[in-house]
């Protein structure tokens, strides 16, 4: 196995990394605070294709593999402070512009995915409801023919990028005595009649990234804005969280790999009792835990991105990738905090934003407790 990255590869981790760092940073304290998201530092990620990765160069996108994706995303998280951006963008690629890209229309193709792929339109997933989380395929939201039309009904909560969106790929069921083959995927411009949007609550973590509920009320669509044939939604979806389960996890990759760096730096100038804090073994061999998890997790993600770009069985490796490392980034977060002390909660100096924005990822793109489920079916155990 070789493990060295190419020197194409190389400069595109450095130059995203870097601009990460410089750019997307920039101010990131002030907009944590006070949990804004800043359209224009949105606009400066996607200028340099961070908005559309994997999508075609056709389209205007960057035509990565998922690897590739992977390196890219890890460079983003570990030089932006700011991972609710980091997350915005994330959600719009793999959960949006991806799905729109493999099942959508030549029709919406030449509407839309430009656009996505160059961050000037904003997309917005909208499948979770307020009675089905996990249970995604039980929703109650409703897509009723109506000769060349959809008429739409119900309520989305949850919606990353919702406040701000410009487009939603929005799941309804089509048939409500299926479940799985019975929903199908629609993109919807947010001026369309009958679909209103509500911002949601203040969130602890990723903050920046805003989020909100969508209502439909006799929301009629024409039938080509339905995205693949009618009841593929789930399918679609499924192929979707591939893509997020796989690649968005990156960041938290490099987010860890940023406070890593901190704590060493802090591990080594900290100075108790006549010496630096780095030199008591329990302060050290919490370090070594803390790169052991980061390594392990890298790993992980790498051997998922590979196998599907290698076109063989993958859906357990990113399952796998998910857990561990959202798992790890939440123990990495707790150590930040305990290797800076009081400092650690102090929101000025930012080590408590890897926890803070590592929880939700637990939750997110299927739950972890979902993801051990998916693991043990594998196994031969379910």
């Amino acid at each position: 196995m070789d493990f060295r990255l190419s020197s194409e590869q190389q400069e595109t981790v450095s130059h995203i990394h870097r601009f990460a760092r410089d750019v997307l940073s920039a101010s990131a304290s002030e907009r944590i605070a006070s949990s804004h998201f800043d359209r224009n530092k949105w606009t400066q990620a996607s200028e340099i294709g961070l908005a559309g990765l994997p999508l075609p160069e056709e389209w205007g996108g960057s035509g990565f593999g998922a690897l590739d994706t992977m390196l890219a995303v890890e460079a983003l998280g570990q030089g932006c402070v700011d991972m609710g951006l980091v997350f915005s963008l994330c959600a719009h690629m793999f959960a949006c512009a991806v799905p729109l890209w493999r099942h959508g229309s030549r029709e919406l193709h030449e509407r839309y995915l430009s656009g996505m792929a160059k961050g000037s339109l904003i997309a917005a997933n909208a499948i979770t409801e307020p009675g089905s989380g996990s249970d995604a395929f039980a929703m109650r939201s409703s897509a009723r023919r109506d000769g060349e039309h959809y008429i739409l009904n119900g309520e989305k909560c949850f919606v990353t990028n919702a406040p701000v969106a410009d487009v939603f790929l929005l799941y309804a069921k089509t048939d409500a005595h299926q479940s799985y083959f019975g929903i199908s995927a629609f993109l919807i411009p947010r001026a369309t009649p009958g679909l209103t949007v509500t911002t949601g609550e203040r969130k602890s973590g990723l903050c920046t990234s805003p989020w909100g509920s969508v209502h439909l009320d006799d929301c009629r669509v024409p039938a080509w804005a339905r995205v693949g044939d009618e009841g593929a939604g789930a399918t679609i979806f499924q192929d979707s969280m591939i893509w997020e389960r796989g690649c968005l996890f990156a960041a938290y990759v490099g987010a860890m790999e940023r406070v890593l760096a901190q704590c060493v730096t802090q591990a080594r100038e900290r100075q108790q009792f006549g010496r630096p804090i780095g030199h008591n073994q329990a302060v050290s061999d919490r370090l070594v835990d803390f790169k052991l998890r980061l390594e392990t997790s890298r790993l992980l993600l790498y051997r998922a991105g590979w196998l599907y770009d290698q076109d063989l069985p993958h859906e357990e490796a990113i399952a796998q990738s998910k857990l561990w490392v959202s798992e790890c980034a939440v123990q990495c977060g707790l150590d930040a905090i305990q290797i800076f002390g009081g400092a650690g909660v102090c929101s000025e100096t930012g080590i408590d934003r890897l926890l803070l924005d590592a929880l939700p990822a637990r939750i997110f793109s299927g739950t972890n407790e979902i993801q051990r489920e998916f693991i043990a079916r594998h196994m031969g155990l379910r």
